[in-house]
């Protein structure tokens, strides 16, 4: 049997630690067969770590290009797509994903205005037609999620990428969240035990369990 992919996506500070750590306590007490497989974009194996921290931190001496980064997000998929991802699933596991494909439409393609045209044909090199099985979009305006951002401390590179970045990347989540089935929308403004709450009647739905809620 394949296993199953769960992608939690949004802005910063939207709140995906907290929605994966949610669905990872559920899942259990679902008592699904297989394991349960957390990994995180750009991130999950070593390689893919320390092209994150160039994403985070980017180069003293040197600006990241808007094209480098974009691929250097491709790359990182990459590895844990096929060292992480694509072996659970052909294990039978399910995946918790902290962001996929989806950021990468919004904050390269909507935030700094690469075409969805070179997503998509990356996006088709790296992965091919892989999609998760659900993906919670985690919606934030953008003024919550930088002060949420700004309250863990200092912001990374994209994090100081300035709140018209945020704006064009929250936008294009929007509009993608309307045209694709596999994206549930969730208002995650509210206070974290409503999130949490609301993250359980999803999920549970989702895989046609009545919630305890």
């Amino acid at each position: 049997m394949n296993g199953i992919t769960i992608s939690c996506d949004g802005i910063d500070g939207c709140g995906k630690s907290t929605a994966i750590a949610t669905l990872e306590r559920v899942l259990t007490e679902m008592g699904l067969p297989g394991k349960t497989v957390i990994t995180r974009e750009p991130g999950g194996t070593p390689l893919a770590e320390n092209m994150r921290a160039i994403l985070k931190d980017g180069h003293p001496d040197e600006d990241l290009t808007d094209t480098a980064e974009l691929l250097l997000f491709f790359a990182a998929r990459s590895q844990t797509y096929e060292h992480i991802i694509k072996p659970a699933v052909d294990n039978g596991d399910v995946v918790l994903m902290d962001r996929s494909n989806l950021t990468t439409e919004a904050y390269q393609g909507g935030g700094r205005g690469i075409s969805s045209e070179v997503i998509d044909n990356l996006k088709q090199m790296v992965v091919g037609e892989f999609e998760p099985d659900l993906i919670i979009y985690l919606d934030v305006p953008v003024e919550i999620g930088l002060q949420r951002s700004r309250g863990r401390g200092a912001l990374d590179r994209i994090e100081q990428s300035g709140v018209k970045f945020y704006q064009r990347a929250r936008q294009r989540f929007l509009q993608l969240a309307e045209t694709r089935e596999n994206i549930v929308w969730l208002d995650a403004s509210k206070p974290i035990d409503e999130v949490q709450a609301n993250i359980e009647r999803i999920v549970r739905h989702w895989f046609g369990v009545a919630t305890v809620r």
